[in-house]
C-alpha cells in the first residue's frame, strides 16, 4: 500500500518546481515506504511540462490545456492519489530529508489527526507565521484587517489569525493548515471531502480545515520538521488583484459556514476591507513608482524660484519682477517637458547612466525653448530655459548620486552593485555556481568557497578554500559577505537550513541555492518579495525597461494617427466593429498593437496583431511554430518589428 501521496500544482515556476521535486525524491527515498507524486500542471509557458518529464520519470504528470484554479487541479490528484496519506505541497517550496518520514509518525501516533501543518520558513531562514492559524470569525479578521493583530501578535484576544501566543517550537492543536503544506489523511478526506471547487485560489485551505474540524477530525502543526517557502513568489501581497482575490475567498467562506445574521456582517467588513486594502495596494504602487519623479519635480522648481529671483535682481533689463503665470504655469510645464524627456531617455529606469540623464534635459530644453518661440504672451527668457536646465542636470545627477552614496558609499551610478558573495560547497560544485554566474552576467565579487568539511592532507586545499561551514558566522562577519550560495548537491536541506538559522537575523545578507544538476540558482530575500535566480536563460529584449517604453510610445502615436484616418481604414477592416475599441483599449494601456497573441502565460497587455499573423506562409501554421515565431520577435525585439507588423497587418486591427 502506498504511505504517502504527493501532490505539486505548478503555474509558470519551473525554476521552484525543479528544486522542489528533488527535495521531495530525498525526502521520499527517506521514508522507507512507497510514495508516490503528482505534478498537475496548468498551463504552464515556460517548460515546466518537458523538464518534469525529462529529469522526473517517477512523477505522474497531469498536463492541464488551461488553468482551472488552484482547488480544481488539486483534486485532480486527489482523485487518483492511493496514499494513507495525501500532502498538498506548493511548488515553491523545500522540504528536509526527514519531513515526510517524521511527518508520517506523528500522523500515525495520533490517528485523530485528519490535517498537519508544519514549521514554514521564508528564503531567509525566518518563520512564517501563517505556519499556524486561527479560524478567520468576523472578530479575528477585524483585528487582521485593521492591523491589531500586527501591533499585538502575542496577544490571545488580537493574535488569534497567527495564533502568535502559542510557541512555535512546540507541537499544538490548531484551526487552520496552511495550503503551501497541508497533510492529509485519506481516511478523513474520504468523510469531509475534497477542496471546494468554488475557490479559484486563496482560501480553500481554510474551508478544508474547518470542514475537517467540524467532521471531528484534529488540525496539528508540527514543530518536528521546516520547509522552506518562498512565498513572496506566488503571493504579491501588495497587488490589487491579490486584495480582491484573497478577500472574496473570505466572503465565499462566510456565506458557506457562518449563520446568515453573521455572514452578513462578515460579509460587509471583508467588503470594506477589500476596498481599504485595495487603494492602501494602489497607493503604495503610485507613491514607489511617482517618488523620484516628484522628489526631482520639487528640486527643479525651488531652483527656477532661486534662479527667477537671482535673475531679477541682477540681471533683468527692465528690473520688474515676472508675472505670477510665470511660477504657476510656465515653471511646471518647463519641469514636466524635462521630466518627459529624461523618462523617455531612460534616466528613470535603474541604474541609468548620468549620460541618459544629461541627454534627456538637453532634448527637453530644445524643445521647450523651441515651443516658447511660437508663444509670443509666454516667452519670459530664454537665459531662464538655459540656466534651467542646467540646474535640472545637476539637480538631478546630483540627487541620484547623493542617494547612491547614502545606499552603497560609492558614486559609480551606472555599474551594477556587485555583490560579494561566497560559495558553500564542494570545490566541483563551487565551480559550476561559477559559471552559471558568469553565464548569466551576474556582478559579484566572488571571495572562495566555503566546505562542508576541512581539506585533508591527502587533497589540499584549493586557493580559494575560506574555510569550513562551522566557521560560517565568523567568515560573514570577516569577508563583509552579502550573499552566500548554497551547493544543494552537496548539502542536505536540514544543513543548509540549519546554517541560515545559525546566522544572526540580518537583511544584509540573501542566501541562494544551487539545486543538484539545475541550471538555476534560486532565492528569496523577503516573504512579500517575488524569488528571483539567475539562469543560464536568455533575457528576452521584449521584457527590458527601455524596450517597454518605446514600445508603449509607438502605441500611443500609432492609436492616435488611426484615429486621425480612421474614416480612410475602417473600409478595410476585416472587423470594422473593433477597430475603434481597439484604438481607445490602447490608448489606456489595456491592449498592445502588437506582442505575444500565441504565448500562453505572456507578460503584458492582451496584443491585437501578432508577428506570427503576417508570417507568409504556405499554409496554416502550427501552434508550435506560432510561438516560435513569437519567442524570436520578443528575443530580438526592435520598434521597427511593430511598425512593419502594422504595415502588412493593418486589415486585422480590427481583430
Amino acid at each position: 500500500m502506498v504511505k504517502l501521496s504527493v501532490v505539486i500544482v505548478n503555474y509558470n515556476v519551473c525554476y521552484f518546481l525543479e528544486q522542489a521535486l528533488l527535495s521531495v525524491r530525498r525526502a521520499a527515498g527517506r521514508l522507507g515506504e512507497p510514495v508516490e507524486v503528482f505534478v498537475v500542471d496548468n498551463n504552464s509557458a515556460d517548460g515546466s511540462v518537458a523538464m518534469v518529464r525529462a529529469r522526473f520519470p517517477e512523477v505522474i504528470l497531469l498536463a492541464n490545456k488551461d488553468n482551472p484554479g488552484f482547488s480544481k487541479a488539486n483534486n485532480q490528484a486527489l482523485r487518483c492519489a492511493t496514499g494513507q496519506y495525501q500532502l498538498l505541497l506548493n511548488p515553491d517550496t523545500l522540504v528536509e530529508e526527514d519531513t515526510f518520514r517524521l511527518c508520517c509518525e506523528f500522523m500515525d501516533a495520533h490517528p485523530r489527526c485528519g490535517g498537519l501543518g508544519v514549521m514554514m520558513l521564508d528564503g531567509q531562514g525566518r518563520f512564517l507565521p501563517e505556519s499556524k492559524r486561527g479560524l478567520p470569525t468576523p472578530a479575528v479578521a477585524f483585528y487582521k484587517i485593521f492591523g491589531l493583530a500586527g501591533l499585538f501578535p502575542r496577544s490571545r484576544r488580537f493574535g488569534r489569525y497567527h495564533l502568535g501566543f502559542l510557541d512555535p517550537s512546540q507541537a499544538h492543536q490548531i484551526d487552520v493548515l496552511s495550503g503551501a503544506f497541508m497533510l492529509l489523511r485519506q481516511a478523513a478526506l474520504a468523510e469531509v471531502g475534497l477542496l471546494d471547487e468554488d475557490y479559484f485560489m486563496y482560501g480553500e485551505d481554510i474551508d478544508l480545515s474547518y470542514c475537517l474540524t467540524r467532521g471531528g477530525w484534529q488540525n496539528w502543526y508540527f514543530s518536528g520538521t521546516r520547509i522552506i517557502h518562498y512565498k513572496g513568489e506566488s503571493t504579491k501581497r501588495t497587488s490589487v488583484n491579490y486584495v480582491f482575490v484573497f478577500y472574496r475567498a473570505m466572503v465565499i467562506f462566510a456565506q458557506k459556514h457562518f449563520a446568515p445574521g453573521q455572514a452578513g456582517l462578515f460579509s460587509r467588513l471583508i467588503n470594506a476591507a477589500i476596498w481599504l486594502r485595495a487603494g492602501a495596494a494602489v497607493a503604495q504602487r503610485l507613491a514607489t513608482a511617482a517618488a523620484p519623479a516628484l522628489l526631482d519635480a520639487g528640486l527643479l522648481y525651488a531652483g527656477m524660484y532661486a534662479l527667477k529671483v537671482y535673475w531679477e535682481t541682477n540681471h533683468k533689463y527692465v528690473r520688474l519682477p515676472y508675472p505670477p503665470q510665470y511660477l504657476l504655469v510656465a515653471v511646471p510645464l518647463y519641469i514636466v517637458g524635462w521630466l518627459a524627456a529624461t523618462w523617455l531617455s531612460g534616466g528613470y529606469d535603474r541604474g541609468a547612466r548620468p549620460g541618459r540623464i544629461v541627454r534627456g534635459i538637453v532634448v527637453g530644453t530644445l524643445l521647450i525653448s523651441a515651443v516658447t518661440n511660437f508663444l509670443d504672451s509666454w516667452r519670459f527668457s530664454k537665459a531662464l530655459i538655459l540656466l534651467g536646465g542646467a540646474w535640472a542636470v545637476a539637480a538631478l545627477v546630483g540627487r541620484r548620486l547623493f542617494s547612491h552614496w547614502l545606499r552603497h558609499g560609492n558614486l559609480h551610478l551606472s555599474e551594477p552593485q556587485a555583490k560579494t558573495l561566497a560559495l558553500v560547497g564542494s570545490a566541483a560544485e563551487a565551480q559550476r555556481a561559477r559559471q552559471l554566474l558568469a553565464a548569466a552576467q551576474v556582478p559579484a565579487n566572488i571571495i572562495g568557497y566555503i566546505a562542508p568539511a576541512a581539506p585533508t592532507a591527502a587533497a589540499p586545499a584549493p586557493p580559494d578554500y575560506l574555510g569550513t561551514t562551522a566557521q560560517l558566522p565568523e567568515l560573514v562577519r570577516l569577508y563583509g559577505l552579502n550573499e552566500l550560495i548554497f551547493c544543494g548537491q552537496d548539502l542536505s536541506v536540514s544543513q543548509i537550513i540549519g546554517l541560515m538559522r545559525s546566522l544572526p537575523p540580518q537583511p544584509a545578507v540573501a542566501y541562494k541555492i544551487l539545486p543538484e544538476g539545475s541550471q538555476y540558482i534560486i532565492g528569496s530575500s523577503s516573504k512579500d518579495a517575488p524569488g528571483d535566480y539567475y539562469t543560464l536563460d536568455a533575457t528576452l529584449r521584449l521584457h527590458q525597461p527601455a524596450q517597454r517604453r518605446t514600445k508603449r510610445l509607438l502605441d500611443l502615436v500609432a492609436s492616435v494617427a488611426f484615429i486621425l484616418v480612421a474614416p480612410l481604414l475602417l473600409g478595410g477592416q476585416r472587423r470594422p466593429g473593433g477597430f475603434l475599441p481597439h484604438c481607445w483599449q490602447v490608448l489606456r494601456g489595456r491592449r498592445t498593437w502588437v506582442g505575444l497573441r500565441y504565448t500562453p502565460g505572456a507578460a503584458g497587455p492582451p496584443a491585437v496583431l501578432s508577428p506570427a499573423d503576417v508570417a507568409e506562409a504556405t499554409a496554416p501554421l502550427s501552434a508550435a511554430t506560432r510561438q516560435r515565431l513569437e519567442h524570436l520577435y520578443a528575443k530580438d525585439y526592435e520598434p521597427e518589428l511593430d511598425v512593419r507588423v502594422l504595415w502588412r497587418g493593418w486589415r486585422g486591427l480590427g481583430g
